[in-house]
């Protein structure tokens, strides 16, 4: 097995995010973002998406089946009634109104249903409704609920419950990261001010039937309406008062769901566990108990192999494919991810104001050779916030930054930042000099840390990195208490969020650009999918320019499967949890 080893053969890292009203992740990754729908054809739901190797022989991307499942360990082989998939560990907030990371999003998914659910190419089909209808102005939305769905203490699930969680997000106390306000149900702006008792655009027709009408038609209502998970008022609401969240956020570890499993015990930083939910809709699971155990980006490979989880993501590398498929008994899904990881700036500190700096920031890192060190074919430099899987993707006008230390310096120059006497520029008196928060036991962090300090310090910038888990950096992050960190977005089909958006729920940055502002409402409400393409063309190209963030690089996803598992469809629109119910051991 050859190591790659240069300044950067150092291993990568784990981002994730993604939240609920915005865009994605995985592997080690953040989900950050709403599910909304991509206007492809869709394909056959259940279908497990086998890609040939790419043209040329290219093969790093397709289904790669097992070449000797009789290889399969004994430890997995007698599980007969557990599949355990492995993950990096979820912070604990398993609630459809707050989750944060990719990780927690999982077990939300797991144990919570929605109107609709995303299909193998990103589009939206119904999943606990019935019909979906749409006024021709795209003004009124009717969601019909298939009759008998039970939450899993046997309760009846009625549009009730869906109309609760609306409330929940047009609360004035709300505080998540769904920016339902954003789709201008009629009466949701009174109801969040305090001027409404109810929200007068949701109107309950029977149990099953309910109305929406909005201010404002987007491409993206339906889906978005669609993607609310149902909650039990009779469990949530039981102690709710408007205006205060305490009591929902006191269950964010006791959750109740009408999903496929019902949790069971959560063990922080070691394992999820679940049961099957009898009385799931589409029939109880095939496999009784599903386990998400926490793993590392060094114990993922090794626990596969001994067959202690059945079901990782990998990060992918010459190394890890050529392990993977030598260990014989393990399948490999490898696609595009839809999603990219980003070094993040604070920009509510003075150095990151200035758009010569993060210019120059970005021309003094050389990402191709810490991409190529990491991720071999396996990834590439990104230059926008998009993955060239997005029908709104673009490499018209868009700056490469190739790696340019004396462009870096002449930016830095025109900045202000002069070099002092130890070599460490200085304005106004201050040093530049960046604290960072590096993500433990990361590959990426492994690799990007020494190329990023050297290549700084060449510009008379120092690092100072601080080694936390990723837990601990998000936290940091929600309060604003760091200059520079690496994660990733986990993107949806639909590049509509609120990540770079003044204000925006997802911004936890403090990024801001009247110009992004303007692309982003205009691209949201413009309906056409050619005249989207040209907007979000032009909103890109200022990302491009201005640089909210540091891009790094789009990899490839890596799923790693056991064998005798089947069922699971993962695609990059579709996580493992839209079809963990359908999954089977073979025996």
């Amino acid at each position: 097995m050859k190591k790659r080893m240069s300044l950067l053969l150092v291993i990568m890292l784990l981002a994730i995010s993604v939240l609920a009203a915005c865009s994605g992740s995985k592997t080690e990754e953040p989900k950050q973002g709403e599910k909304v729908a991509q206007e492809t054809p869709k394909t056959e739901e259940g279908q497990k998406e086998e890609s040939p190797p790419a043209e040329g022989g290219d093969d790093s991307e397709g289904y790669f089946k097992a070449e000797d499942p009789s290889a399969n360990p004994e430890t997995a082989l007698n599980r007969k009634d557990t599949l355990i998939i492995g993950m990096t560990s979820p912070k604990g907030v398993f609630s459809p109104f707050f989750w944060q990371t990719a990780y927690d999003k999982f077990v939300v998914q797991t144990i919570f249903d929605t109107f609709l659910e995303v299909t193998n190419d990103g589009t939206y089909t119904e999943r606990l409704a019935e019909s979906v209808d749409v006024s021709e102005d795209g003004l009124k939305y009717t969601f019909k609920l298939k009759p008998g769905v039970k939450y899993s203490d046997g309760s009846p699930v009625t549009v009730k419950d869906y109309v609760f969680a609306m409330k929940v997000l047009h609360d004035p106390s709300y505080d998540g990261e769904t920016d339902m306000l954003s789709y201008k149900i009629k009466g949701g702006e009174e109801y969040k001010n305090g001027k409404a008792d109810e929200i007068s655009g949701i109107k309950v027709i029977d149990d099953n039937t309910v109305e929406i009408t909005v201010t404002e038609a987007t491409a993206l209502t339906r889906d978005v309406l669609g993607d609310v998970a149902f909650v039990p008022e009779h469990y949530y609401g039981k102690n709710f008062k408007k205006g205060n969240m305490d009591s929902l956020k006191a269950l964010n570890d006791k959750p109740l769901g009408s999903g496929p499993y019902i949790l069971k015990k959560f063990s922080p930083g070691q394992e999820v566990v679940f049961e099957a939910n009898p009385n799931y809709f589409k029939g109880a699971p095939k496999i009784k108990n599903l386990v998400y155990k926490s793993t590392t980006a060094e114990t993922r490979l090794s626990m596969l192999q001994s067959g202690e989880v059945d079901v990782d993501m990998i990060t992918v590398s010459d190394d890890s494919v050529e392990e993977v498929k030598a260990m014989g008994f393990l399948d490999l899904n490898l696609f595009k991810t839809n999603g990219y990881g980003y070094i993040a700036f604070n920009h509510n500190l003075d150095k990151f104001k200035d758009q010569k700096v993060r210019q120059a920031l970005m021309y003094g890192l050389n990402r191709a050779d810490i991409v190529e060190g990491i991720f071999g074919k396996y990834a590439n430099p990104i230059n926008l916030p998009q993955s060239d899987v997005s029908w709104s993707y673009t490499d018209e006008n868009i700056d490469p930054y190739e790696f340019d230390p004396e462009k870096a310096k002449q930016l830095l120059d025109e900045a202000g930042w002069k070099a002092g006497a130890d070599g460490i520029r200085e304005k106004d008196g201050k040093k530049f000099t960046i604290d960072f928060s590096a993500t433990a036991d990361s590959e990426v962090i492994e690799a990007l840390l020494p190329i990023m300090t050297q290549n700084y310090q060449d510009l008379g910038i120092e690092i100072k990195a601080e080694t936390l888990d990723f837990n601990a950096i998000m936290d940091k992050k929600d309060k604003g208490e760091f200059d520079m960190f690496f994660a990733a977005w986990g993107l949806t089909p639909d590049p509509d969020n609120t990540v770079y958006i003044t204000g925006g729920s997802q911004n936890d940055i403090g990024y801001s650009n009247k110009k992004v502002d303007e692309l982003m409402k205009k691209g949201k409400h413009t309906l056409d999918l050619e005249e989207r393409k040209k907007i979000y063309k032009e909103m890109y190209q200022e990302l491009n320019k201005d640089l909210p963030n540091l891009f790094i690089y789009q990899r490839r996803d890596g799923w790693v499967i056991n064998s005798r598992v089947t069922g699971l469809d993962i695609t990059a629109f579709k996580d493992f949890t839209y079809s963990v119910h359908q999954a089977e051991l073979q025996q």
